[in-house]
C-alpha cells in the first residue's frame, strides 16, 4: 500500500485568480504587508502497487489524464509506503 500527496500549481505566468481574488480581501482587511498570494492543490491518495517505480507511473498518468492540466500546471508528487 502507498499513500502519495500530490500539489498542483499553476505554471509560471499563468494568471491565478483565486490568489489575486484573496490578496485584494487580506489588503481589504488591513493585511497590507501581503503583496502575492499563490494558491495550489493538494492532493492525498492511498493505492496498491507492485513497487515504488510502477506506483510513480500510475500517479504521473493520473497527474496528467486528470489531476492537472498538463498546459498550464506542474505537480509535485511525494510517495511514502505504507
Amino acid at each position: 500500500m502507498y499513500k502519495a500527496e500530490i500539489t498542483v500549481k499553476l505554471k509560471k505566468g499563468v494568471l491565478n485568480p483565486e490568489g489575486q481574488t484573496i490578496l485584494k480581501a487580506l489588503n481589504f482587511l488591513g493585511f497590507n504587508e501581503v503583496s502575492d498570494v499563490k494558491s495550489f492543490k493538494s492532493i492525498e491518495l492511498e493505492f496498491e502497487a507492485e513497487n515504488e517505480e510502477k506506483a510513480m507511473e500510475r500517479l504521473t498518468e493520473m497527474c496528467n489524464k486528470l489531476l492537472a492540466n498538463p498546459v498550464i500546471h506542474d505537480y509535485e508528487i511525494k510517495l511514502e509506503k505504507n
